[in-house]
């Protein structure tokens, strides 16, 4: 979870202005220049007597000071100029560009799709189009982030990129004008079901509670019965704006979440705005990828007793970061709180006792027995390893063929070879892969190195006919069309529809031990 720079100013300022904190800041600062003096001895002796001539920026801006933030825990982090305007980017929900993802999966970067209604989308670069310049420079010795900074530029301004693109004699030109590149977090909004509306948010930048109003009032919201909130892979961002959605679904004064750390005061963040009346069940899903600003909905809505929590045990990131702000751009992201739930729960994971490593892989963990609160209803739940869902979804594993398919990007590689002698422009949104196709399709799987047999073929058939249709809708169509058949035809986001009933339930309950706590109150006051 981050929240902005400007709001760390006031914590900072407080505590440096603390008579309490004044004491211990004398303290640490006798500390810091013990420590800092023994660095500099270490680093004289480095500079003045390694084999090698020293690189001061690389010594120090990675390696002394990231190695320093890895003692502290896993999310606190230094980010260089180019690092840190990344990050900011991925939060703005927009960039300027041609707009497209590229990729190296092999020796050279390739377009691995274009976003819908950008520039490249518009211009007809393709899935697996080899990119080998741009403005006439060759960029086929490369790297993803080399060949990413030269597509990128102010806006209005031209690009030429010329691609090598299977089944073309000659590399093809494009010449594209940059555009403002939105990057939205709420790209999938549909009814999955009549009455049923799925809504995927893949993370949490400074336009998401906005983008989830818009997707509520398409539908609209007053005709919604029941709601899929997919969380799936959403690793977090804005603190905010889990904030805000968390408003539009709880009730006006209910505590979505609150923080605090050693040099930070509490802060609690409550519905300011409530649920506007909508009170239909909610599914959310989750996973292992479920992380930080994502987990502080889905504590919210599980304290409260608002939504049924399904999938897998999330991450279990309760730590709060904020960006300190250095010389030339440069920045400290630093973690300065740990949050808690409504309930009181900690949900952050253990990682004193385990390498960086094995935390990042997921590992799960141990629930806090000591940590054990309460939701509204009265339901027991745990901080610790994560947030734990209402009701595990194990999703089936793939086959030895299927894994073999998905890891070597088989569907990937064979979508340019098919429309090498195919017209995207015949494919409709009921096609479906023929029995030629599927016949090509196995024998280009057997030149790419696939080993299986005709039996294995045949018992995934119809996995393998799905996964090449969507593979092939990315081309034919787009990347969010072909996405959007995924959803509609996975089996999880099936399993979250008929759990909708428990959270009906769930909620219903919720409401009558409310209306009882607020009878018994009055009552009471009443004598």
């Amino acid at each position: 979870m981050v929240i902005p720079s400007r709001c760390l100013r006031f914590a900072a300022l407080a505590v440096f202005f603390s008579p309490v904190q004044s004491h211990l800041v004398a303290q640490s600062e006798a500390d810091m220049g013990a420590s800092i003096k023994k660095f500099t001895q270490v680093y004289e002796a480095v500079e003045a007597n390694f084999a090698d001539k020293v690189d001061a920026d690389n010594t120090v801006f990675k390696g002394a000071i990231p190695t320093m933030l890895r003692t502290l825990d896993p999310h606190s982090n230094f980010f260089d100029p180019k690092a840190y305007a990344l990050m900011r980017e991925g939060q703005s929900g927009h960039y300027y560009g041609v707009g497209m993802y590229v990729g190296q999966p092999e020796r050279s970067v390739i377009v691995m799709y274009p976003f819908e209604g950008s520039p490249a989308y518009k211009a007809g670069l393709r899935p697996g189009d080899q990119i080998i310049s741009v403005n006439d420079t060759s960029t086929e010795r490369g790297t993803v982030n080399q060949v990413s900074s030269m597509l990128k530029g102010p806006k209005g301004t031209p690009v030429t990129i010329t691609v090598r693109r299977t089944g073309e004699p000659s590399p093809l030109h494009f010449s594209l004008v940059r555009d403002n590149v939105p990057r939205g977090s709420v790209n999938y909004a549909f009814w999955i079901r009549p009455g049923v509306a799925y809504i995927r948010v893949e993370a949490f930048n400074e336009t998401t509670s906005h983008e989830l109003d818009q997707a509520l009032a398409k539908f609209p919201e007053s005709s919604v019965e029941g709601l899929i909130l997919d969380l799936r892979d959403n690793g977090g961002g804005l603190v905010q704006e889990a904030v805000n959605v968390a408003d539009h679904f709880l009730r006006k004064g209910q505590l979505i979440v609150s923080h605090h750390g050693r040099a930070s005061a509490e802060t609690k963040f409550v519905a300011k705005h409530g649920e506007r009346g909508a009170q239909f069940p909610i599914v959310v899903m989750v996973n292992r990828g479920t992380a930080s600003a994502s987990e502080i909905l889905s504590g919210a809505l599980q304290d409260h007793d608002r939504a049924w929590i399904f999938g897998e045990r999330t991450f279990g990131k309760g730590l709060v970061q904020a960006p300190f702000m250095l010389s030339g751009n440069s920045a400290v992201l630093l973690t300065i709180a740990k949050y808690y739930t409504p309930s009181g729960r900690l949900i952050q994971r253990d990682y004193e006792h385990q390498g960086l490593y094995e935390y990042l892989s997921r590992n799960q963990g141990q629930e806090n027995l000591k940590d054990m609160k309460k939701t509204d209803s009265g339901r027991i739940v745990f901080g610790g390893d994560g947030i734990n869902p209402d009701e595990k979804y194990e999703a089936p594993k793939l086959s030895q063929l299927e894994s073999q398919l998905e890891g070597r990007m088989v569907f990937f590689f064979y979508s340019p070879q098919f429309f090498a002698v195919h017209d995207p422009k015949l494919l409709t949104k009921e096609w479906l892969p023929d029995e030629n196709a599927m016949e090509d399709f196995r024998n280009f799987a057997k030149r790419r190195g696939v080993e299986f047999t005709a039996a294995d073929f045949e018992r995934d058939r119809t996995w393998i006919r799905e996964r090449l249709r969507e593979e092939l809708y990315i081309t034919a169509f787009s990347k969010e069309e072909s996405d959007k058949v995924s959803f509609q035809n996975d089996p999880e986001v099936a399993k979250a529809v008929e759990s909708l009933p428990a959270s009906k339930a769930l909620l219903e309950k919720a409401h009558a031990v409310v209306a009882q706590k607020a009878d018994k109150s009055s009552s009471n006051s009443l004598h």
